[in-house]
Order: structure tokens, then C-alpha cells, then sequence
């Protein structure tokens, strides 16, 4: 069975960094792209970052030059490193990633896993 396990998240002030992790786990052939979404109350989830298998990053305009999203494929793991923090980034951040992996009847399939959230919260 295929998870996505976050860590990191936490309470930050203004200013200040934090780095999440997102670890696939499973029996997985290959990841092709791994992202951050975040969702803040009231408001719609909304894309961070996304980083293709072969490493190109994408960003969202409000987070370029501050988050730096990498991934490690032999771990099948993505990062998303934090700094110059603001208290408009507090959210809960979900891991996102579309992979291919062996499922029960071991047939192949494709699908997109989300982890299980990190509550982002920048004080000012």
C-alpha cells in the first residue's frame, strides 16, 4: 500500500525557516512529478511548488526566491526548504505525488497520493 508521510511542519516566527519532507512508501516503480499544495482557512488549496522526475521545479509567484522544493529519488522522498518566512504562508501543507506502483493483484497502475498535511503557522 502506497503512503505519503510529511514531517517537519511547525511554529514559526516571521522571518524564520522550516523545512517538510515527504517520504513515498510502497511498492513504487517510478515517481514522475512530487509537489507542495497548502490550503489556509477559508481559502482554496492552492499549488506551492512541483518538481518533475527529471528535477525541473515549478513555483507559485508568492513563494519564488523563498522555497526551494528537491527531491531524492532514491528515496522517493520531496522536500520543500522555507525561509524568509511570512505570516501569510501559514497553512496546512500537503504533499502531493503522481506514481506508478504494483498494486494487490500485481497489476501496475498509475495514480496520485497525497500525504497527510503539516500545519504551517508564521507569527508575526
Amino acid at each position: 500500500q502506497v503512503q505519503l508521510v510529511e514531517s517537519g511542519g511547525g511554529l514559526v516566527q516571521a522571518g524564520g525557516s522550516l523545512r517538510l519532507s515527504c517520504a513515498a512508501s510502497g511498492t513504487i516503480f517510478s515517481i514522475n512529478a512530487m509537489g507542495w499544495y497548502r490550503q489556509a482557512p477559508g481559502k482554496q488549496r492552492e499549488l506551492v511548488a512541483t518538481i518533475a522526475s527529471g528535477g525541473n521545479p515549478n513555483y507559485a509567484d508568492s513563494v519564488k526566491g523563498r522555497f526551494t522544493i528537491s527531491r531524492d529519488n532514491a528515496k522517493n522522498t520531496a522536500y520543500l526548504q522555507m525561509v524568509s518566512l511570512k505570516p501569510e504562508d501559514t497553512a496546512v501543507y500537503y504533499c502531493n505525488a503522481i506514481l506508478r506502483a504494483l498494486g494487490v493483484s500485481g497489476v501496475p497502475y498509475e495514480a496520485q497520493y497525497w500525504g497527510q498535511g503539516s500545519q504551517v503557522t508564521v507569527s508575526s
